[in-house]
């Protein structure tokens, strides 16, 4: 999927859509669709984004609480308060390893333990997600530049940190394109190889492709279908899931707030599905969401629901995003003011029962500094 900057083009869509009606003109959760509720997946979750705001493009260092930042003990209760179980964690490889095949910053990867640390000794599944498009310093996985042994390597030192929690999943990296699909599945099969020999014996998510677009599955037009390419994939575990990301605006890339119809969620994820039950794959929607009105809503309910009733697939979910930076994000779950976000309501059907006590209320959160690229996935 497509992204550009949220911070700008996103929030101008946003403006221009509602002056227009194509969104609700309220913020207010729409009425729920009159459906019966089924059972929600085993592990229903939300991105807690904020560590991929880091660009090593633009700044040469990575400065906690100034150019990036990660979540807090009170978003990991808010949200497992909601019922949430799963966390996808986003930040920059750059952030840990500045140079290539080198040492990790070891103040960086302790905060990064740390803040993992806070989900998991809370009995939550915490998702480690690398959110660099596969590619290092702007060049790509698998190129001249950058090898698939540099990438073998960063997954060798990560996974030898969390090898020891279960809770801990590895997303290999944040929707791989630009680049030959079989290209992306090779640089997969070596960081995988180099997790296994390194004794991580945690669940991965390995992405597809072309932003890892469910809706393009099976097509050709950027390298080579990821329904072709990712049945090479190899895992001496069998261990990982196939991690998918769907929007549901006109061009799937969730940079605008329109929704295209109720149903085009189920429709847009139906052939993806059918693959995975064919060739006896299980699938993680890693991003999803839709801007606040009743649209939105009935959208989510219908993508959700399809979801679950392809259980023997579907494995969970999480939003995008959460996230204290994001300010008035249309896709943000972070409650403002004290209060839930309209698509809190939306989600709440297909939320696991919260085994917190007095947790979900909604707190106040600092003022962000001030970030001038707050990087798109």
């Amino acid at each position: 999927m497509r992204r550009y900057e949220r911070s700008g083009i996103k929030m101008r869509l946003l403006g221009a859509a509602l002056a227009l009606g194509l969104v609700g003109a309220t913020v207010r959760a729409a009425p729920a669709a009159q459906t019966a509720p089924l059972k929600p997946l085993p592990y229903t979750g939300v991105n807690l984004a904020g560590g991929e705001f880091y660009d090593p493009n633009k700044v040469s260092e990575p400065l906690h609480g100034k150019n990036f930042t990660y979540p807090t003990a009170a978003e990991f209760d808010y949200f497992a308060g909601k019922g949430m179980n799963v966390f996808r964690v986003p930040f920059r490889w750059e952030t840990l390893q500045p140079a290539a095949k080198q040492p990790f910053r070891k103040a960086e990867i302790d905060r990064l333990k740390a803040c993992v640390k806070l989900g998991t000794d809370r009995g939550l599944v915490v998702i480690l997600d690398p959110h660099n498009s596969a590619r290092y310093f702007g060049k790509v996985v698998g190129g001249p530049e950058v090898g698939h042994d540099v990438f073998a390597d960063f997954w060798a030192r990560l996974s030898a940190e969390f090898k020891g929690d279960q809770k801990v999943w590895f997303g290999l990296v944040n929707e791989p394109h630009g680049m030959p699909t079989a290209q992306w599945v090779e640089a997969a099969n070596a960081a995988i190889a180099a997790i296994r020999k390194a004794g991580a014996r945690n669940r991965l998510l390995v992405p597809g492709n072309a932003w890892s677009g469910a809706h393009s599955w099976l097509a050709d037009w950027y390298g080579g279908p990821n329904g072709v390419h990712l049945l090479d994939i190899r895992d001496p575990q069998n261990n990982y899931l196939i991690e998918v990301h769907q929007y549901l605006d006109p061009d799937s890339s969730g940079t605008r707030p329109e929704v295209v119809s109720p149903t085009i969620g189920s429709e847009r994820i139906r052939a993806f599905t059918e693959w995975c039950r064919k060739h006896k794959k299980r699938a993680f929607l890693g991003e999803f969401a839709a801007a606040p009105g009743e649209a939105g809503q009935r959208a989510i309910d219908d993508l959700l629901r399809a979801m679950e009733r392809d259980r023997d697939v579907w494995v969970g979910f999480t939003w995008w995003a959460a996230g204290a930076w994001w300010g008035d994000y249309m896709f943000s779950l972070e409650p403002k003011d004290g209060r839930d976000r309209p698509q809190m309501a939306y989600l709440r059907p297909h939320l696991q029962p919260s085994k917190t006590t007095g947790g979900g209320e909604a707190r106040r959160r600092p003022a962000s500094p001030a970030v001038t690229d707050r990087h798109t996935p």
